[in-house]
């Protein structure tokens, strides 16, 4: 096959009933990610992002269709199922950071593997060294507090990479930035992008930020509208 698509999308749709109405959300997307790809993904509010954002997040199911991430089908997994595929293939990045106020910038990178039960030793091992991939050795005893929001998405990122899942999933993980901090976090992105061949799906409705990526594909009513 030569390309190893990371994710696959075949035919999603998901549709909302209200009482009788059936509300189509997503309808027939289809989609092959290749490892690596930096892909940009547009469309405006009430577009279907939000929902197809979810599916590839694995925090909802498509009502039809397949989903794939690293060959495996995940569309048809249980809440527990697709609780494990979120912790160990999927890299979360949000707009508001998530982090948690009271631990440091070390216990809040190193929490997914706190959750899979990795001894202390290994865990501030390898947050230390993700905080030094994004430029915050120097802060690792800091609380997010101490941190300018540009310093705490750093952490996000250094969280999201920790697990070395198979795509990072970021949602306007600029938009609570000013521009000069918005441009060095997706600066940082695509050099992990270039030389970790992180895969990275970016969610997003600036065009700027959506420069950044190899490949743009747009969402409208919840179709595909090129890609």
């Amino acid at each position: 096959m030569g390309n190893r698509y990371i994710l696959r999308l075949e035919n999603i749709s998901k549709t909302y009933t209200l009482g009788h109405i059936q509300i189509p959300v997503l309808k027939n997307i289809s989609l092959a990610i290749e490892e690596g790809t930096h892909i940009s993904l547009m469309g405006p509010s009430g577009s279907g992002k939000t929902t197809l954002l979810n599916i590839l997040g694995c925090l909802d199911r498509p009502t039809g269709g397949k989903y794939y991430i690293d060959g495996k089908e995940v569309s048809s997994l249980n809440d527990d199922e697709l609780s494990e595929v979120r912790s160990k293939k999927i890299g979360f990045i949000f707009q508001s950071y998530n982090l948690i106020p009271h631990l440091t910038v070390i216990e809040n990178i190193g929490l997914p593997l706190f959750y899979q039960g990795l001894d202390e030793e290994t865990i501030t091992h390898k947050a230390i060294e993700m905080a030094e991939i994004v430029g915050l050795g120097n802060r690792i005893r800091h609380k997010p507090s101490e941190l300018s929001g540009g310093q705490q998405q750093r952490v996000a990122i250094a969280r999201a990479l920790i697990n070395n899942p198979a795509f990072i999933l970021a949602d306007e993980p600029t938009g609570n930035l000013d521009t000069k901090t918005g441009k060095e976090i997706m600066e940082l992105l695509k050099k992990l992008n270039e030389e970790q061949k992180t895969t990275l799906f970016i969610v997003t409705h600036d065009s700027n930020i959506a420069s950044y990526g190899k490949l743009t594909v747009r969402i409208l009513d919840g179709e595909i509208v090129n890609g």
